[in-house]
């Protein structure tokens, strides 16, 4: 799972290892770059930062934005991204043998910080994460719209017949034609109370078991796009997947999902002295959207790119840094 809800012991086992002695892997970005529109001036010239991610294609390339624009203001990055699990990098933060990463406020509250029920309004939540989180020597820096959450998608080809829109639209198709509505999803995403079953009870529908096909994530997405078995399927609201095989995404118009935004966490002392990295990393956060997280993801896990050039290509594109 992408936003590691489950499996926390195993991963803080793990985090022993990694964390608990230091991080010991990691090698310097050597990219000739320099300042574009951001990091004028090289005002992290001095700075020794290392930058940390998570293990899966999208939270590599936000991790490798980071240590880019880093190392374009003047810095010395060590990259210890693509670490396993979300409890690795996050205790790398905590305990400062990282700087700074890409995370998630649906993360930080439910995961991190242990509350059940999301905010369902976006910057509230974000807001609710950097207050409780300046205990714990972490800062937070504003967010992006890129919404990492859960969603149903169809193909658009099945979807022409009927012009599914919301998750709205599902509840009233199951209510009129039950047949009609079945789903692939992983088996925890059909267990869980934060998954298919609160999805069938906040919109009041309800999907005949026969109708629900558990399968990895990866084959879901071809299942829906290319076959019949599947009207619907469980996504990943940034997946590159959604626009390369011509998905629709239904809008999830209760609010049910928590939200997922993508933002800077660092550690505190880092902030501290290095105060010029906000100025470097919110007009970042602030082209991050979903439709871009999709288009660079699908780069990585449809085209078959490298994260690093992707990550570097798009903030040379964007005019943030310049190469060469």
């Amino acid at each position: 799972m992408k936003h590691a809800r489950t499996g926390l012991v195993a991963a803080l086992a793990l985090c022993v290892g990694l964390c608990g002695c230091g991080l010991k892997s990691g090698s310097p970005l050597v990219d000739d770059v320099s300042p574009g529109s951001v990091g004028q001036g090289e005002p992290l010239k001095g700075a020794s930062l290392t930058v940390t991610s998570k293990n899966f294609s999208e939270n590599i390339v936000l991790g490798q934005m980071v240590g880019l624009l880093f190392k374009a203001a003047g810095a010395e990055v060590l990259d210890r991204t693509n670490l396993p699990g979300s409890i690795s990098a996050r205790e790398a933060i905590v305990g400062g043998d990282a700087d700074a990463m890409y995370e998630y406020t649906g993360t930080a509250w439910i995961t991190y910080q242990g509350n059940a029920e999301p905010i369902a309004d976006p910057q509230e939540q974000w807001r609710a994460v950097r207050d409780a989180d300046l205990k714990n020597g972490v800062t937070w820096l504003p967010q992006s719209t890129l919404n990492n959450t859960y969603a149903l998608a169809v193909s658009k080809e099945n979807n022409a017949k009927y012009g599914l829109k919301t998750l709205s639209d599902v509840a009233a198709l199951a209510k009129k034609d039950p047949s009609a509505v079945t789903i692939c999803v992983e088996n925890e995403f059909a267990s869980r109370d934060d998954g298919l079953p609160g999805m069938e009870k906040a919109y009041g529908m309800k999907v005949p078991a026969a109708n629900i096909r558990k399968m990895d994530a990866g084959i879901i997405y071809t299942q829906v796009s290319k076959s019949d078995a599947c009207l619907l399927g469980e996504v990943f609201t940034t997946d590159g997947r959604i626009k390369a095989m011509d998905l629709d995404v239904l809008a999830d118009d209760r609010r049910f999902f928590p939200n997922y935004n993508a933002a800077p966490e660092l550690h505190s002392a880092t902030v501290e002295k290095w105060p010029a990295i906000t100025e470097l990393l919110d007009p970042v956060s602030a082209k991050l959207t979903t439709a871009v997280a999709q288009e660079l993801n699908a780069k990585v896990d449809v085209d078959g790119e490298d994260p690093h050039e992707v990550a570097k290509d798009w903030l040379v594109a964007e005019g943030f840094i310049k190469e060469g």
